[in-house]
């Protein structure tokens, strides 16, 4: 496995820290693998194995621990002398009341540096926030980025097999382990049914997995579009099914706490506001999409739309759909302050599109910058406007 270093460097400040250090990431998408690594990076410090502890909720050996109050025994018994130890928590939802854990080991020991990963973004919003307010950093973990995947599989990044390769099936890591299609979807599938049957139906108590597969269907077909609840109850009800509002938001509210998708609210860029109506959603990975898609193909504007989202995400960016006064601008990306507007389309094939796409910017009077990101390889750029080649975007380190 690759190291992760775009990961890596955001935590290394924090491993002596008592902070409680939280992954966050959708099941397989490599968060077991960065713990591993820092636990590496201790050793080579110096630091014995008997200061490390690792424990896997998902391994049967440690089933009963997921015994919160056998979890707290056990982990107090590894406690050996004065000097800092490393404890990490892999999948730590699966332990019921796992916050109690969590906190009695802060409250009674000063020489423990956690670590703990999870599936779901409920133990960030419910479980945690209570009893760690303030005590604690969280870091979103994703699948592979089109740098990394390159990386791993070793595949030539210009080629446009390789491109369409990751756009197509994702980047959750172990699926490039196969080459045959049934084998990627066969993985897929299985990985879905787990995010389902686990951070759903048994943690969240919800049940109907036709409606999660319906309702799935419909944000894939509808990527980057503004979502309207009477278009998703209208597209349910000719699907035989009658949902109402309540129900329609709870189960998409499930999928955003499970991490299949990603809700992206809106910014009034003249206004200076984030607007909670009309937002849109995106798919964290999109060999899930490809999976749950009705049609044959994906629509490739829409995807590779997609593709560009979660990278800014990847590299730390705070993502919103730019409002103006004549429309919408893709994607507003802050960081630190620093913001950029990205318009991007498949390719810039005539004088109408990149009209349309450059002058997404026109009524925006300030200095950031503003770019266009396309599979072109012509160089397009005018009136201060930076044109970019996806690839040459995607294995750049930054915008």
């Amino acid at each position: 496995m690759i190291k992760r270093e775009m990961y890596l460097s955001r935590i290394r400040g924090f491993y002596d820290s008592t902070l409680v250090k939280i992954l966050v990431g959708i099941r397989r998408c490599g968060k077991s693998v960065i713990l591993k690594q820092i636990m590496e990076e201790l050793k080579e410090k110096g630091i014995p194995e008997n200061h490390i502890l690792y424990i896997n909720f998902e391994f049967i050996e440690y089933e009963e621990l997921c015994d919160y109050k056998k979890l707290n025994a056990y982990v107090k018994s590894h406690i050996i002398d004065e000097k800092l130890h490393y404890i990490f928590f892999d999948e730590i939802q699966n332990v019921e009341m796992f916050e109690k854990v969590i906190n009695s080991l802060r409250a009674s020991l000063d020489n423990v540096s956690i670590f703990m990963t999870g599936s779901n973004s409920k133990l960030l919003s419910e479980e945690l926030s209570t009893v760690l307010s303030g005590r604690y950093v969280s870091f979103q973990i994703y699948p592979l980025n089109y740098r990394e995947y390159v990386e791993l599989t070793g595949r030539d990044s210009g080629e446009e097999e390789t491109f369409w390769d990751y756009v197509k099936w994702g980047g959750l890591p172990n699926r490039t382990q196969f080459e045959e299609e049934t084998n990627i979807k066969d993985y897929l599938h299985s990985v879905f049914d787990s995010i389902i049957l686990r951070d759903v139906v048994e943690r969240l108590g919800l049940k109907d997995t036709t409606l999660f597969n319906l309702l799935l269907q419909y944000i894939i077909d509808t990527t980057g579009r503004e979502f309207s609840a009477k278009n998703i109850i209208d597209f349910l009800l000719r699907e035989g099914r009658n949902v109402s509002t309540t129900t329609l938001y709870s189960y998409l509210d499930a999928l955003c706490k499970a991490l299949i998708i990603k809700k992206v609210y809106r910014y009034d860029i003249h206004g200076k506001a984030v607007l909670k109506t009309l937002s849109k959603f995106y798919m964290t990975d999109l060999g899930i999409a490809q999976i749950k898609n009705h049609n044959y193909e994906m629509n490739r504007t829409l995807a590779i739309e997609n593709v560009v989202f979660n990278e800014l995400l990847t590299r730390g960016y705070d993502v919103y759909v730019g409002k103006t006064s004549k429309g919408e601008v893709d994607f507003i990306a802050n960081k630190n302050g620093q913001v950029n507007y990205v318009q991007v389309a498949y390719l810039l094939a005539d004088d109408r599109v990149i009209e349309r796409e450059y002058g997404a910017f026109l009524p925006i009077n300030d200095n950031f910058p503003k770019y266009v990101i396309t599979l072109d390889k012509i160089n397009f750029s005018r009136d201060g406007i930076i044109h970019r080649n996806m690839i040459d975007f995607l294995m750049s380190e930054d915008i």
